[in-house]
This record gives C-alpha cells, structure tokens and sequence, in this order.
C-alpha cells in the first residue's frame, strides 16, 4: 500500500515514517508542504493520504481538495493527522471528504486499524 504522509514538521515525518517501516506493508512518501504533495501525487499515485492540518502553504482541508482533483485520487482515503484535539477537528475533516482524524503522536494501533478497513493485509 502506497501512503503519502503530509506534514511540515520533520520530526513528526519522520516518526510517522519510522513507524510505517514496523508495519513492513507500507511504502511511505513523504512532503512537507501541499506544494510538494501535489508535485509527488502527480507521478507518484497514492494509495491513502494523511494530511496534517496545519502546512506552511495551505491547510489540510484545501489540499485534500486540491489532490482530489489529480487523475486517479478522487476517491482515496485519506485521514487527517493533527495535533489539535481531535473531538474538535473530526467533524469538519469528515465533512471535508477525510476518512477520520489521528491525533499526535499517532497511535499505531489505531492507524493500523484504520489502514486495515481501506485494505492494508493483516
């Protein structure tokens, strides 16, 4: 499975990364702003987004809408991965076309779960 992981903050990328390195299925990339995960999607097709809220260019909420627009990503799942709280953030993600909402630092039981409804094998 093909995951674009979306955050400017190098520490949390690279925590989300190391991560999905344990789960052993996942093939990460990774942008720092909505600019460069646009330029990625492009020639790189994900599988599922996460998207942090917060970018240094836009937000989570207008680049989702920004790559569901690209050939082939109209319908994938994509979460939102945020530091606010999440009981806050969920309603809007979900209204936004997100799957769901993680909080950080993510939690990878719950990413696993989430990942394993959309097709990741067990």
């Amino acid at each position: 499975m093909r995951l674009l992981y979306v955050d400017d903050d190098r520490i949390n990328t690279l925590l989300f990364a190391e991560t999905c390195k344990l789960v052993g299925k996942l093939e990460v990339q990774c942008a720092a702003s909505g600019e460069e995960a646009l330029a990625l999607s492009r020639q790189w097709g994900p599988d599922v987004l996460v998207i942090d809220l917060h970018l240094p260019d836009t937000d989570g909420y207008l680049l989702l809408a920004q790559l569901r627009v690209l050939p082939g990503l109209a319908a994938v799942p994509a979460f939102l991965c945020s530091a606010e709280d999440a009981g806050q953030v969920l309603a809007p993600a979900l209204k936004a076309g997100f799957r769901g909402c993680w909080s950080k630092p993510v939690d990878l039981a719950r990413v696993l779960e989430d990942l394993a409804t959309i097709g990741l094998p067990a």
